[in-house]
């Protein structure tokens, strides 16, 4: 598939101006550190859980505990998405029981990935509470699903797609509106 880029809608500095500003709303909400697991869905969450956990740890001297799901399984979509679809190693701690989970992802959508991370955690076992952060907010939910940190609200058409290139998986780190090419 080829995109034409339309907008760039962060820069490597915004980035990180806005993780840092998540870091310091997870922290003001969780008075308790040492019970929060930052929960990366693959792939691109995995890096920004580690980015705020990074962040937090400089500001409060706390190692957050990370772990990282992988969805592929639980989607609702999974006979659509690949006839032989990749499936990626899920890692959490021994035990989410009784932990608060911060789910990390860099788009929020339709809110179907997100069930499908509340439907494997849940497997793990039963937190005290699930919380979401994401880098980018595009709307057009399909799922009673809302954020409680947002890096940035993104208004978007049904066509537009919002493309988050981390260095973990890119040769750069931003945030650009892009739309199908047109053939």
């Amino acid at each position: 598939m080829e995109f034409v880029e339309k907008a760039c809608v962060m820069t490597a500095a915004d980035m990180n101006r806005v993780l840092t500003r998540m870091a310091t709303q997870i922290v003001e909400n969780n008075p308790d550190l040492s019970n929060v697991i930052l929960v990366g869905v693959r792939r691109r969450g995995v890096p920004l859980a580690e980015t705020l956990a990074g962040k937090i740890k400089e500001m409060d001297d706390v190692d957050v505990t990370t772990g990282a799901l992988d969805i592929t399984l639980y989607r609702d979509d999974l006979s659509t998405v690949a006839d032989r679809p990749v499936i990626n190693k899920t890692e959490l701690p021994s035990n989410i029981t009784g932990k608060n989970i911060i789910l990390v992802d860099d788009v929020l959508y339709t809110g179907r990935t997100i069930r499908a991370a509340m439907d494997e955690l849940i497997d793990f076992g039963r937190p005290h509470r699930i919380q979401l952060a994401v880098l980018i907010d595009r709307g057009w939910r399909e799922l009673p699903i809302q954020a409680d940190y947002v890096g940035k609200v993104v208004t978007t058409t049904e066509h537009e797609i919002i493309k988050v290139m981390l260095p973990e998986y890119d040769a750069t780190e931003q945030v650009l509106l892009v739309e199908q090419k047109k053939v």
